[in-house]
Formats: C-alpha cells, structure tokens, sequence
C-alpha cells in the first residue's frame, strides 16, 4: 500500500467463526466453547497540574478487561467442575487443603494456581493467523446452571467463564 493507493493487501474480513481456544488447566472447555473475546485494553491518562491547563501524559499502567468465554456444558459436568474445582482450590472455602493441592503443582505445567490461554484467530482460509496469550490467567466467576421445564425446546445448558491475567500478546503465526 502506499500513499497514492491505500488499498490493502487482503480485502478478506475477520470472520468470528475462524478461532481455536485452548486452556491448558480446563482442557474439556475447548471442545464446547460457543464465545470469546478479546478484551478491551486501556491506557489512562494522568494529569500533570500546572498554573493554566492540566496537560495529559501516558506514562502510567494499561487497564486489560476480563477475558469471558461461553460455553455448552457437557452432561457429565466435566468442563464445567474443570473451572468449579479451580475457582474453589483458588478461594480454599473449606480447608487449607484444597488450596494447598493445586499450590503445590509447578506453575510450568499450566495446571496450577494459573494458566496462559490461547486463542488462534484463522484467516479466511482456515489456517492459524494469530495466537493471543492470556499469560498467567485465572478464573474470577463461573456463571450458573439453570434447569428449565417451561422450555419448548430443548436448549442445551450454556454457561460463561471470567478470567483474569496478567497481560496478552498478539503474535503473528508465520
């Protein structure tokens, strides 16, 4: 592209049916995930006072979103006492015990206290594009099961997932 001619290279769009997700720490998850995102970052100004007007800088901290996933629950629950036991190992709600297993598990395995997350965007073609790294992710909420007779339908459970993490990182798949 250049200055005379701004027309791009590919003209293909992102589709947002083209992706691949892995949790290392919740491997079942992968199989049944409906939705992902990519959250939002932030850069804050802070304002430097001065005798007329406030002037902004952008030296401080950047602000990651919660990384949010939905998915179908399997009938046997796997996926979703995947997330349960993780968060109730994270929080310890009965004993020291239940922390204490998951702490004692190397970080560099990814199936302890967190885990990077991978999502790969696809091109147009269906082949990996980009790989976002959610590093030293952990979950923060898993949302509810509802059992509903008055459906007409039958419609598969569905829950969702929130994460915290460190940081991400957007690489390029040669």
């Amino acid at each position: 592209m250049t200055a005379i001619d701004n027309t791009p290279e590919n003209k293909n769009f992102l589709s947002p049916l083209n992706f691949r997700f892995s949790l290392k720490r919740a491997p079942h998850v992968n199989f049944f995930l409906q939705r992902v995102n990519i959250p939002a970052i932030t850069l804050p100004e802070i304002m430097i006072p001065t005798e007329f007007v406030p002037i902004p800088t952008q030296f401080t901290h950047l602000t990651y979103e919660q990384f949010s996933i939905t998915f179908k629950v399997d009938e046997d629950l796997t996926n979703y006492l995947e997330i349960h036991n993780w968060i109730r190992a994270l929080g310890f709600p009965t004993s020291f015990e239940e922390h204490a297993a998951i702490a004692q598990i190397p970080e560099y395995t990814g199936n302890g206290l967190r885990s990077d997350i991978s999502l790969i965007a696809l091109n147009s073609a269906k082949n990996p594009n980009y790989e976002i790294v959610f590093v030293d992710a952990f979950p923060t909420s898993l949302g509810e099961i509802v059992f509903d007779t008055t459906d007409n339908d039958v419609n598969y459970i569905t829950t969702s997932a929130n994460f915290i993490y460190t940081y991400y990182n957007i690489n390029k798949i040669a």
